[in-house]
């Protein structure tokens, strides 16, 4: 039954190498949920978001996705509090470049020694040496791009970033930026019923680049009674979110999928989307219905 978490249900998802050499599972979690909803969020629940970060390793995640401002940063600390020392085998992700200032209000800054800072400031607050994956969490239309992937690239040659990746692009931002550094990664909105970034996935499927879709199991209506998601989902005993993971699994072997929770329920049933196994009738049905 998909919706009971076996020892380490994610790894049935397969592995995904980021930047061509650095290995993760491809179903990960995502840490945006640990933190409380206003801008300085302190956690929901600080001993179930320690939990849920130790149960995610345990049923085989390799890849959490952060952002410096998740809390700020309570998000990060929380990964530190949970889970140092790291598994060799894990890795953590963050962004700099979006700040908040309150609940809906986001504002793109990417000045060079903002960037700079915060990539220290992470460091610092994860407990590493060096960043696995750095993602510009958005381009700042004020700065060039050359000055921010710029001071991406010099942090990554010394050595406090392995691998740089973008967020929200197109797909000529993305060519813009290949064109400065090295790029590994592009985190989008995009999901079973939302496929405006169709282009950026398969641009990153062409030149081997890890697509990070962000808020991977909206349903829309498809979930609705009797629609296509509903009704599949009830032949595989799973849930419509479990079916909208599976699809993405299934969609292309690029993309990473990090759906995110607060509790240690929803995670093992989020994670347990890595054993269902949709036929092509209803791949193709799901894929048509959006």
């Amino acid at each position: 039954m998909a919706g009971e978490a076996s020892s380490q249900p994610a790894k049935a998802s397969g592995v995904f190498r980021i930047g061509g050499d650095l290995p993760v599972v491809r179903l990960g979690y995502g840490a945006m949920q640990l933190t409380g909803p206003g801008v300085w969020g302190d956690p929901k629940d600080p001993d179930e978001a320690v939990r849920v970060l130790r149960r995610a390793v345990e049923l085989g995640v390799t890849f959490i996705d952060t952002a410096d401002s998740y809390g700020p940063f309570v998000s990060e600390l929380l990964i530190a509090k949970a889970l140092r020392p790291y598994a060799d085998d894990l890795v953590v992700a963050t962004k700099a470049g979006l700040t908040r200032s309150g609940p809906n209000v986001w504002r793109p800054v990417g000045r060079p020694e903002y960037l700079r800072q915060q990539c220290e400031l992470s460091l610092r607050h994860l407990g590493l040496e060096t960043i696995g994956l750095f993602q510009l969490h958005r381009i700042d239309a004020k700065v060039p791009l050359a000055d921010q992937l710029g001071e991406l690239d010099l942090l990554r040659r010394e050595g406090k970033i392995r691998h740089i990746g973008l967020s929200e692009v197109s797909v000529e931002q993305i060519e813009q930026a290949r064109a400065i550094a090295p790029i590994a990664s592009v985190q989008n909105l995009y999901n079973v019923a939302n496929r405006q970034s169709e282009e950026v996935l398969a641009y990153c499927e062409r030149h081997g680049l890890a697509f990070v879709p962000w808020f991977p199991m909206a349903t829309g209506e498809l979930a609705r009674p009797g629609g296509p998601l509903d009704a599949i989902a009830a032949d595989h005993h799973a849930t419509p979110a479990q079916l909208a993971l599976a699809w993405l699994l299934r969609r292309s072997p690029v993309v990473l999928p990090i759906p995110g929770t607060s509790s240690v329920a929803h995670l093992e049933e989020n994670v347990a989307a890595a054993e269902v196994t949709l036929t092509d009738d209803e791949y193709a049905a799901l894929t048509r219905a959006a």
